[in-house]
C-alpha cells in the first residue's frame, strides 16, 4: 500500500490503440498471460496507441521527453505514436502502482509490479526503478492486503496514491503492523489478528475518503 504524495500535474489525451483502435487497458478476447499481474491485465510492451490514456501521469527524465505513466504501465513518445515501454532504470517516480509485490533481498524491500521493480530511495524522498535483484535471494512478503478499493468519486491516480499511502500509514500507527515488512514487523503468534487489524483499519480510513472497500 506505499504510495507517496504525487505533485506531478494529469495529461488529458485520451488514448486509442494505434493499430486497431482498442481500449488500452482492456484485455483481448482470449488474452492470457504473460500480461495479468496478479489478476491485472497489462498491455504489452511495443504495443502503439495515438496517445497516453486519459489521466496518464508524465515523469520527466534526465530532462528528455517524459514517459508517462497509467495504472502500472508505462508509455512513451515514439514518432507519430506512443508506446508502451519498460521504465528507465534510475527514473524517479513518486508513486507506486496498485497492483504489486514486495520482495526482500538483505533485508531491504524491492516493489515489483508488471516486470518492473521499484526501491524506496530516503534521499529524494522518492521511489526509483532499479535492477531486479539476485533472484535466487528473494524473498516474497505476505501479501499487504486482499482488500477491493474503489474510488467512489473519480479520484485520480496521484490523489488514489496520496490516500492509500496516508491510510496505510495511519493503520500502522494504528495497530503496529505494517505489510511492507517481513511477517508485518510482529511475532508470528499475533500475525493473523494483526493483519486483520491493519485491514480493518486502512477500510475504515479508505472509506471515510471516498473508496469502496470490500
Amino acid at each position: 500500500m506505499l504510495a507517496l504524495l504525487c505533485a506531478a500535474s494529469l495529461c488529458g489525451v485520451s488514448a486509442t490503440r494505434a493499430d486497431d483502435g482498442g481500449p488500452p487497458h482492456a484485455a483481448p478476447p482470449g488474452a492470457l498471460p504473460p500480461h495479468y499481474d496478479r489478476g491485472h491485465y497489462y498491455p504489452p510492451r511495443g504495443r502503439t496507441f495515438d496517445g497516453p490514456p486519459h489521466g496518464a501521469v508524465p515523469i520527466p527524465y534526465h530532462g528528455g521527453p517524459p514517459y508517462y505513466y497509467h495504472d502500472g504501465s508505462w508509455y512513451h513518445h515514439d514518432g507519430a505514436y506512443f508506446v508502451v515501454v519498460a521504465p528507465p532504470v534510475g527514473l524517479v517516480v513518486p508513486f507506486l502502482p496498485p497492483y504489486y509485490s514486495t520482495f526482500w533481498f538483505g533485508g531491504f524491500p524491492y516493489f515489483y509490479a508488471n516486470d518492473v521493480y521499484y526501491t524506496w530511495q530516503p534521499q529524494v524522498q522518492h521511489y526509483v526503478v532499479t535492477q531486479p535483484p539476485p533472484s535466487a535471494d528473494l524473498s516474497v512478503a505476505a501479501p499487504a492486503s486482499d482488500l477491493f478499493i474503489y474510488p467512489m468519486h473519480g479520484q485520480s491516480e496521484s490523489l488514489q496514491a496520496s490516500d492509500r499511502y496516508e491510510c496505510h500509514a495511519w493503520a500502522v500507527g494504528e495497530t503496529g503492523f505494517d505489510p511492507v515488512k517481513p511477517q508485518g514487523g510482529v511475532d508470528a503468534s499475533v500475525w493473523p489478528q494483526k493483519r486483520e487489524d491493519y485491514q480493518r483499519a486502512l477500510a475504515a480510513c479508505l472509506t471515510a475518503r471516498g473508496y469502496s472497500v470490500r
